[in-house]
Protein backbone atom coordinates (compact mmCIF):
# COMPACT_ATOMS: atom_id res chain seq x y z
CA UNK A 1 0.00 0.00 0.00
CA UNK A 2 1.09 3.77 -1.08
CA UNK A 3 2.17 5.80 1.71
CA UNK A 4 -0.50 8.51 1.62
CA UNK A 5 1.92 11.02 1.85
CA UNK A 6 3.85 10.18 -1.23
CA UNK A 7 0.18 9.79 -2.99
CA UNK A 8 -0.10 13.38 -2.32
CA UNK A 9 3.49 14.41 -3.85
CA UNK A 10 2.25 12.36 -6.76
CA UNK A 11 -0.69 15.13 -7.18
CA UNK A 12 1.11 18.12 -6.38
CA UNK A 13 3.43 16.29 -9.18
CA UNK A 14 1.03 15.91 -11.68
CA UNK A 15 -0.85 19.61 -11.01
CA UNK A 16 1.85 21.86 -9.97
CA UNK A 17 -0.70 23.65 -7.79
CA UNK A 18 -1.41 22.72 -4.17
CA UNK A 19 -5.03 23.65 -4.62
CA UNK A 20 -5.99 21.78 -7.66
CA UNK A 21 -3.95 18.62 -5.64
CA UNK A 22 -6.04 19.05 -2.89
CA UNK A 23 -9.47 19.10 -4.84
CA UNK A 24 -8.05 16.22 -6.68
CA UNK A 25 -7.28 13.99 -3.56
CA UNK A 26 -10.46 15.23 -1.71
CA UNK A 27 -8.31 16.79 0.93
CA UNK A 28 -7.59 20.54 2.27
CA UNK A 29 -4.84 22.53 1.14
CA UNK A 30 -3.10 22.81 4.28
CA UNK A 31 -3.40 18.95 4.19
CA UNK A 32 -1.11 18.96 0.95
CA UNK A 33 0.81 21.51 2.83
CA UNK A 34 1.31 19.24 5.62
CA UNK A 35 2.32 16.54 3.68
CA UNK A 36 4.90 17.80 1.63
CA UNK A 37 6.62 19.57 4.79
CA UNK A 38 6.74 16.25 6.08
CA UNK A 39 8.28 14.35 3.15
CA UNK A 40 10.94 16.98 2.81
CA UNK A 41 11.87 16.61 6.27
CA UNK A 42 12.45 12.95 6.01
CA UNK A 43 14.34 13.09 3.29
CA UNK A 44 15.80 16.66 4.38
CA UNK A 45 15.43 18.23 1.22
CA UNK A 46 12.87 20.67 -0.77
CA UNK A 47 11.21 19.12 -2.87
CA UNK A 48 9.82 22.34 -4.79
CA UNK A 49 10.05 25.71 -5.21
CA UNK A 50 8.21 28.81 -6.15
CA UNK A 51 9.39 31.02 -8.84
CA UNK A 52 7.28 34.06 -9.02
CA UNK A 53 4.06 32.53 -8.07
CA UNK A 54 5.01 29.31 -10.29
CA UNK A 55 5.70 26.04 -8.11
CA UNK A 56 8.71 24.49 -9.47
CA UNK A 57 9.77 20.94 -8.53
CA UNK A 58 13.59 20.88 -7.88
CA UNK A 59 15.75 18.24 -8.88
CA UNK A 60 15.47 16.25 -6.06
CA UNK A 61 11.71 15.81 -6.04
CA UNK A 62 11.82 15.05 -9.88
CA UNK A 63 14.28 12.38 -8.40
CA UNK A 64 11.30 11.24 -5.76
CA UNK A 65 8.67 11.68 -8.46
CA UNK A 66 10.32 8.74 -10.79
CA UNK A 67 10.48 6.46 -7.95
CA UNK A 68 7.23 7.44 -6.28
CA UNK A 69 5.55 6.78 -9.52
CA UNK A 70 7.47 3.58 -9.83
CA UNK A 71 6.14 2.43 -6.09
CA UNK A 72 2.73 3.38 -7.09
CA UNK A 73 2.83 0.79 -10.63
CA UNK A 74 4.48 -1.64 -8.24
CA UNK A 75 1.85 -1.37 -5.28
CA UNK A 76 -0.92 -1.54 -8.10
CA UNK A 77 1.14 -4.88 -9.69
CA UNK A 78 1.25 -6.30 -6.16
CA UNK A 79 -2.37 -6.29 -5.45
CA UNK A 80 -3.35 -7.99 -8.51
CA UNK A 81 -0.12 -10.51 -7.60
CA UNK A 82 -1.52 -11.47 -4.24
CA UNK A 83 -5.41 -11.45 -5.99
CA UNK A 84 -4.36 -13.92 -8.44
CA UNK A 85 -2.78 -16.33 -6.09
CA UNK A 86 -6.02 -16.57 -4.30
CA UNK A 87 -8.08 -17.41 -7.45
CA UNK A 88 -5.09 -19.46 -9.23
CA UNK A 89 -5.14 -17.06 -12.48
CA UNK A 90 -2.43 -15.56 -14.02
CA UNK A 91 -3.05 -11.97 -15.52
CA UNK A 92 -0.85 -10.79 -18.28
CA UNK A 93 -1.45 -7.03 -19.13
CA UNK A 94 0.82 -5.03 -21.24
CA UNK A 95 0.82 -2.28 -24.38
CA UNK A 96 2.52 -2.41 -27.71
CA UNK A 97 2.84 0.15 -30.79
CA UNK A 98 0.64 -0.24 -33.70
CA UNK A 99 3.23 -1.70 -35.76
CA UNK A 100 5.02 -4.09 -33.23
CA UNK A 101 1.44 -5.07 -32.08
CA UNK A 102 0.30 -6.42 -35.49
CA UNK A 103 3.77 -7.83 -36.93
CA UNK A 104 5.98 -8.69 -34.33
CA UNK A 105 4.65 -10.28 -31.02
CA UNK A 106 1.87 -13.14 -33.09
CA UNK A 107 4.25 -15.71 -31.90
CA UNK A 108 4.46 -14.69 -28.20
CA UNK A 109 0.73 -14.48 -27.94
CA UNK A 110 0.11 -17.80 -29.51
CA UNK A 111 2.29 -19.74 -27.43
CA UNK A 112 1.47 -17.88 -23.92
CA UNK A 113 -2.27 -18.40 -24.60
CA UNK A 114 -1.47 -22.25 -25.46
CA UNK A 115 0.79 -22.81 -22.29
CA UNK A 116 -1.82 -20.51 -19.70
CA UNK A 117 -4.92 -21.46 -21.26
CA UNK A 118 -6.06 -20.70 -17.08
CA UNK A 119 -4.84 -16.76 -17.53
CA UNK A 120 -5.81 -13.96 -18.52
CA UNK A 121 -4.41 -11.31 -20.64
CA UNK A 122 -5.21 -7.91 -21.58
CA UNK A 123 -3.26 -5.87 -24.51
CA UNK A 124 -3.42 -1.86 -25.52
CA UNK A 125 -2.38 -1.14 -29.01
CA UNK A 126 -1.41 2.31 -28.64
CA UNK A 127 1.01 5.22 -29.28
CA UNK A 128 4.17 5.27 -27.11
CA UNK A 129 3.15 8.17 -25.32
CA UNK A 130 -0.17 6.51 -24.61
CA UNK A 131 1.36 3.59 -23.28
CA UNK A 132 3.51 4.96 -21.43
CA UNK A 133 1.04 6.79 -19.10
CA UNK A 134 -0.84 3.64 -19.05
CA UNK A 135 2.30 2.20 -17.79
CA UNK A 136 2.46 4.99 -14.91
CA UNK A 137 -1.22 4.71 -14.04
CA UNK A 138 -1.20 0.85 -13.21
CA UNK A 139 -3.12 0.15 -16.31
CA UNK A 140 -0.52 -2.36 -17.94
CA UNK A 141 2.80 -3.47 -16.57
CA UNK A 142 5.54 -3.14 -19.71
CA UNK A 143 4.86 -2.40 -23.08
CA UNK A 144 6.92 -3.04 -26.50
CA UNK A 145 7.48 0.83 -28.08
CA UNK A 146 9.20 1.78 -31.18
CA UNK A 147 9.01 5.57 -30.00
CA UNK A 148 10.72 7.98 -27.98
CA UNK A 149 10.38 7.49 -24.00
CA UNK A 150 12.75 8.89 -21.15
CA UNK A 151 15.45 6.37 -20.16
CA UNK A 152 15.33 8.71 -16.91
CA UNK A 153 11.92 7.18 -16.37
CA UNK A 154 12.21 3.58 -17.87
CA UNK A 155 14.27 0.74 -17.48
CA UNK A 156 14.06 -0.92 -21.28
CA UNK A 157 15.91 -3.83 -22.93
CA UNK A 158 16.12 -3.83 -26.93
CA UNK A 159 13.61 -6.03 -28.52
CA UNK A 160 15.05 -6.12 -32.05
CA UNK A 161 16.51 -3.84 -34.44
CA UNK A 162 14.16 -3.06 -37.64
CA UNK A 163 14.45 -1.59 -40.71
CA UNK A 164 12.65 1.59 -42.00
CA UNK A 165 12.32 1.52 -45.57
CA UNK A 166 10.68 3.85 -48.95
CA UNK A 167 7.47 1.72 -50.55
CA UNK A 168 5.76 1.94 -53.29
CA UNK A 169 3.73 -0.20 -55.72
CA UNK A 170 5.38 -3.13 -57.14
CA UNK A 171 3.62 -2.28 -60.01
CA UNK A 172 5.76 0.97 -60.56
CA UNK A 173 9.07 0.40 -62.41
CA UNK A 174 11.68 2.17 -59.83
CA UNK A 175 15.41 2.82 -60.66
CA UNK A 176 18.27 0.38 -59.73
CA UNK A 177 20.26 3.68 -58.71
CA UNK A 178 19.30 5.15 -55.31
CA UNK A 179 18.20 8.19 -55.40
CA UNK A 180 17.13 11.69 -53.57
CA UNK A 181 14.45 12.15 -51.51
CA UNK A 182 13.56 14.84 -53.02
CA UNK A 183 12.61 12.96 -56.05
CA UNK A 184 9.65 11.56 -54.26
CA UNK A 185 8.38 15.06 -53.37
CA UNK A 186 5.76 15.01 -55.96
CA UNK A 187 4.01 11.63 -54.89
CA UNK A 188 1.03 11.59 -52.67
CA UNK A 189 2.41 10.47 -48.86
CA UNK A 190 0.77 7.95 -47.23
CA UNK A 191 1.61 7.79 -43.81
CA UNK A 192 0.24 7.45 -40.06
CA UNK A 193 -0.95 10.06 -37.71
CA UNK A 194 1.15 12.18 -35.65
CA UNK A 195 2.05 10.86 -32.77
CA UNK A 196 2.72 7.24 -34.05
CA UNK A 197 6.62 5.73 -33.76
CA UNK A 198 6.92 5.62 -37.63
CA UNK A 199 5.82 9.20 -38.29
CA UNK A 200 8.27 10.67 -35.89
CA UNK A 201 11.18 8.57 -37.00
CA UNK A 202 10.61 10.04 -40.31
CA UNK A 203 9.99 13.47 -39.37
CA UNK A 204 13.70 13.75 -37.74
CA UNK A 205 14.75 12.01 -40.98
CA UNK A 206 12.85 14.58 -43.23
CA UNK A 207 14.40 17.48 -40.87
CA UNK A 208 18.10 16.16 -41.19
CA UNK A 209 17.41 16.64 -44.84
CA UNK A 210 15.73 19.96 -43.99
CA UNK A 211 12.49 18.90 -45.38
CA UNK A 212 9.02 18.25 -43.56
CA UNK A 213 5.87 16.14 -44.32
CA UNK A 214 4.22 18.93 -45.96
CA UNK A 215 6.77 18.76 -48.60
CA UNK A 216 5.05 16.21 -50.25
CA UNK A 217 2.44 16.76 -53.29
CA UNK A 218 -0.52 16.00 -51.19
CA UNK A 219 -0.51 14.30 -47.59
CA UNK A 220 -3.06 10.77 -46.89
CA UNK A 221 -3.02 10.38 -43.02
CA UNK A 222 -3.92 6.85 -42.05
CA UNK A 223 -3.93 5.33 -38.55
CA UNK A 224 -3.81 1.49 -39.93
CA UNK A 225 -1.78 -0.14 -41.57
CA UNK A 226 -3.10 -2.55 -43.47
CA UNK A 227 -5.18 0.18 -45.24
CA UNK A 228 -1.90 2.02 -45.85
CA UNK A 229 -0.50 -0.95 -47.70
CA UNK A 230 -3.75 -1.44 -49.56
CA UNK A 231 -3.73 2.06 -50.57
CA UNK A 232 -0.17 1.69 -51.61
CA UNK A 233 -0.72 -1.75 -53.74
CA UNK A 234 -3.07 0.41 -55.64
CA UNK A 235 -0.61 2.95 -56.83
CA UNK A 236 -2.45 5.55 -54.33
CA UNK A 237 0.79 6.85 -53.02
CA UNK A 238 4.26 6.13 -51.10
CA UNK A 239 4.86 5.01 -47.87
CA UNK A 240 7.57 5.06 -45.53
CA UNK A 241 7.23 1.86 -43.20
CA UNK A 242 9.00 -0.93 -41.01
CA UNK A 243 10.49 -3.66 -43.52
CA UNK A 244 9.08 -6.51 -40.94
CA UNK A 245 5.26 -5.00 -41.76
CA UNK A 246 5.69 -5.65 -45.41
CA UNK A 247 7.76 -8.66 -45.86
CA UNK A 248 4.49 -10.74 -47.10
CA UNK A 249 3.64 -8.03 -49.82
CA UNK A 250 7.67 -7.70 -50.45
CA UNK A 251 7.79 -11.78 -51.50
CA UNK A 252 4.29 -11.41 -53.47
CA UNK A 253 5.63 -8.24 -55.81
CA UNK A 254 2.36 -6.46 -54.77
CA UNK A 255 4.97 -3.68 -52.60
CA UNK A 256 8.75 -3.12 -53.54
CA UNK A 257 11.09 -0.90 -51.80
CA UNK A 258 11.94 2.11 -53.10
CA UNK A 259 16.34 2.97 -53.68
CA UNK A 260 16.50 5.92 -51.65
CA UNK A 261 19.59 7.48 -50.29
CA UNK A 262 20.29 7.26 -46.52
CA UNK A 263 17.77 4.03 -46.54
CA UNK A 264 17.13 1.66 -45.11
CA UNK A 265 17.36 3.84 -41.88
CA UNK A 266 17.70 1.56 -38.80
CA UNK A 267 15.39 1.34 -35.59
CA UNK A 268 15.27 0.24 -32.08
CA UNK A 269 11.75 -1.74 -30.76
CA UNK A 270 12.32 -1.58 -26.82
CA UNK A 271 10.71 -3.65 -24.45
CA UNK A 272 10.17 -0.62 -21.37
CA UNK A 273 8.96 -0.71 -17.58
CA UNK A 274 8.93 1.61 -15.04
CA UNK A 275 12.44 2.58 -13.80
CA UNK A 276 13.66 0.75 -10.21
CA UNK A 277 10.63 -1.46 -9.87
CA UNK A 278 10.97 -4.22 -7.45
CA UNK A 279 9.70 -6.63 -10.17
CA UNK A 280 12.33 -5.86 -13.11
CA UNK A 281 13.14 -9.51 -12.72
CA UNK A 282 9.39 -10.26 -14.09
CA UNK A 283 10.12 -8.15 -16.81
CA UNK A 284 13.75 -9.70 -17.83
CA UNK A 285 11.75 -12.79 -17.76
CA UNK A 286 8.97 -12.01 -19.98
CA UNK A 287 11.36 -10.11 -22.13
CA UNK A 288 13.33 -13.22 -22.96
CA UNK A 289 10.14 -15.42 -23.53
CA UNK A 290 8.94 -12.60 -26.49
CA UNK A 291 12.37 -12.87 -27.60
CA UNK A 292 12.69 -16.65 -27.49
CA UNK A 293 9.22 -16.68 -29.51
CA UNK A 294 10.51 -14.16 -32.00
CA UNK A 295 13.95 -15.54 -32.59
CA UNK A 296 12.02 -19.20 -33.17
CA UNK A 297 10.04 -17.70 -36.10
CA UNK A 298 12.96 -16.32 -37.43
CA UNK A 299 14.75 -19.87 -37.82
Amino acid sequence: MLDFRIETFIAVCEYMNFTKAAQALNITQPAVSQHIHYLEQYFNTKLFEYHGKKLIITPSGEFLRTYALTLSHDSIYLKEKIASIETNKKTLRFGATLTIGQFAIYDFLCEYLFQNYEGNIHIEIDDTKTLREKITSGEIDFALVEGYFPKSEYDFLVYSEEEFVPICSGSLNTKKKAINIDNLLENRLIIREEGSGSREIFEIYLKSKNLKVEDFNSIAEVNNINVIKRLVEKNCGITFIYKQAVLEELKKGTLKIIPVEGFPIKHNFYFIWRKGSIFADYYKDMFEKFKKARENTLL
